[in-house]
């Protein structure tokens, strides 16, 4: 018996967003940090430079070292798969590129920081898995309670820590899953 008859490639756009992101993460330890500071990384820079267009998208697959691909990905992994399920495969690609491309943005024009991997997506995530067994038109209390838990929590870190993580990423990931969820796929 194979075990490839055992495996099945049960959500298409998370496993492929998983597998591009681990090949990024090789390529940038081969690359000594040259693959992410020019591809997979969002900065702000010359308007006429094309990357920096390409980079509004692709700094999601990036991410520093192994600890922060795996935490990433520990919930990309385990809530991804429900999303893909609920919203269909083309539904969650737009999302993870419109909110890769809202968040490139808006930390091009307000900040100085560098940004890359996919904690907005993992925001994102987290706030439309509070959508999925809604039946009614009630606000789900499992939201407010992951609102008040993730994204206050990311308002204060942003505003107390000074640290590389960006914070405003994160935010911008739950309301753009609020958004999504509560106004586009009802």
């Amino acid at each position: 018996m194979k075990i490839m008859d055992y495996l099945g490639y049960n959500s298409i756009v998370i496993l492929s967003f998983f597998f591009i992101s681990l090949f990024v993460l090789i390529l940038n330890y081969f690359t000594r940090g040259k693959s992410n500071l020019l591809l997979f990384s969002s900065y702000r820079s010359s308007l006429c430079n094309p990357l920096t267009y390409v980079r509004l998208f692709t700094y999601i697959f990036g991410h520093v070292n192994w600890n922060h691909f795996m935490n990433n990905f520990l919930y990309i992994l385990l809530i991804g798969p429900m999303i893909e399920e609920k919203y269909g495969s083309k539904n969650l690609i737009i999302m993870i590129f419109i909110t890769a491309l809202i968040t490139g943005i808006l930390n091009s024009i307000f900040s100085n920081k560098k940004i890359l991997g996919a904690s907005g997506i993992v925001f994102m995530l987290i706030i439309l898995s509070s959508f999925v067994n809604i039946t009614t038109n009630k606000i789900p209390i499992t939201l407010i309670l992951i609102f008040i838990f993730y994204v206050i929590n990311e308002i204060i870190k942003g505003i107390t820590k000074k640290d590389d993580v960006s914070h405003i990423g994160h935010i911008i990931g739950a309301v753009c899953g609020f958004i999504f969820g509560f106004y586009i796929f009802k």
